[in-house]
């Protein structure tokens, strides 16, 4: 185990590895890209080659044994959906007096603390940046550097104000390292005290290459379908879940075809009265907005003249008929709507009726 065994991006990976080497790593860092490019992964290695107790060298940079102390127990924070699941049953657990004040926080070890959003708004909050501040200023008890990571870019206002104060004097011994997707989401103030590497997206022939031989359950069709629904990031890629995908996407088309009048609604609201309340309803709905913008992603490129770039190719048929029906007004709309659906989502709002109304207002913009 070791940085070798991390897909893609040498680049960025190398320039980390040589601030290890010279022990300057900042004291903040971004590592932005693409949902799935690995940026968790990374971060997680990072925390491993920073306090390795028996570490190695490779390719002449720092480089992390896998099997110490240190090393196993920052690792069992890499499987980070099933610590969060944890976290949220443990706080689940609670009296509801104590449960409110609860926030949700990942510590496999005493000097790495990742903290995700915090569910059900799946925002990071003030509560757990005090967290953060309560615990930076002391010295690590059993590692060499303090690693606090960030999952999400998604702050509350507060609680990106709060973080803001800690940037401007960090501790020599930490480092805070935020994921961001896409760094705009963080304030400019931020951005500015962090350096910023970038983990871009690796071409689909090479993902391709990596699914056939990890995924072989997967038929060439099947391979650069998701490939290319991917977008670049290996991780996404070895974990995606086609047949959810495929779930997603055909609840996805029944919303479009019942804007453009080419189904009845009585369909769409059998499809959308499945979208209940709760972690499993949060989970489909995610997955239905995804291919929803994945379908207008691609009906935007269709009607640029990029056919070859469309990342529903099983599609390209229905789609470019869809393309020629609609306007890019019409396209930046539903991407709004859409956007409006998952902002909803953040303020619990009923999910089917979000989604009505969604597709009633892209029904409306069409006529």
């Amino acid at each position: 185990m070791g940085f070798r065994d991390f897909l893609g991006n040498e680049t960025s990976v190398r320039h980390l590895r040589e601030a290890l080497a010279a022990q300057r790593l900042p004291h903040s860092l971004i590592l932005s890209g693409p949902r799935g490019a690995g940026k968790y992964t990374l971060a997680i290695m990072l925390a491993q080659a920073a306090n390795c107790l028996d570490p190695k060298q490779t390719d002449g940079l720092p480089d992390f044994c896998g099997t110490c102390s240190n090393c196993r127990r920052i690792g069992q924070a890499m499987d980070l959906d099933a610590r969060v699941a944890e976290a949220v049953a443990a706080r689940d657990e609670l009296r509801d007096a104590d449960k409110r004040d609860t926030r949700v926080l990942i510590q496999t070890h005493p000097d790495v603390l990742v903290i995700p959003p915090d569910p059900p708004q799946l925002l990071i909050k003030v509560g757990q940046v005090r967290t953060l501040i309560s615990e930076i200023y002391r010295m690590p008890a059993e590692a060499r550097r303090a690693m606090y990571i960030f999952t999400s870019a998604a702050f509350m206002k507060e609680a990106a104000n709060s973080l803001l104060k800690v940037l401007e004097e960090p501790p020599a011994h930490a480092t805070i390292v935020l994921l961001a997707e896409n760094t705009g989401e963080l304030l400019p103030t931020i951005r500015s005290r962090a350096g910023i590497f970038r983990l871009g997206a690796i071409p689909v022939e090479q993902i391709e290459g990596l699914l056939a031989e990890r995924r072989n359950e997967l038929k060439p069709a099947e391979r650069m379908l998701v490939a290319r629904l991917a977008e670049g990031a290996v991780g996404r890629a070895l974990g995606f879940d086609l047949a959810a995908w495929l779930a997603s996407r055909a609840d996805a088309l029944t919303l479009l075809r019942g804007s453009l009048g080419d189904s009845d609604w009585s369909s769409l609201f059998r499809a959308t009265e499945t979208y209940r309340a709760g972690a499993e309803g949060q989970e489909k709905t995610e997955g239905l907005l995804r291919a929803a913008a994945s379908l207008l992603e691609d009906l935007l490129l269709l009607k640029a003249g990029t056919p070859d770039l469309v990342r529903n190719p099983d599609l390209k048929k229905e789609l470019t008929g869809m393309a020629q029906a609609v306007s890019y007004e019409w396209i930046e709309g539903a991407a709004r709507g859409l956007r409006q659906v998952e902002s909803g989502m953040r303020r619990n709002l009923l999910r089917s009726l979000s989604l009505d109304s969604f597709a009633a207002q892209l029904a409306g913009s069409s006529t």
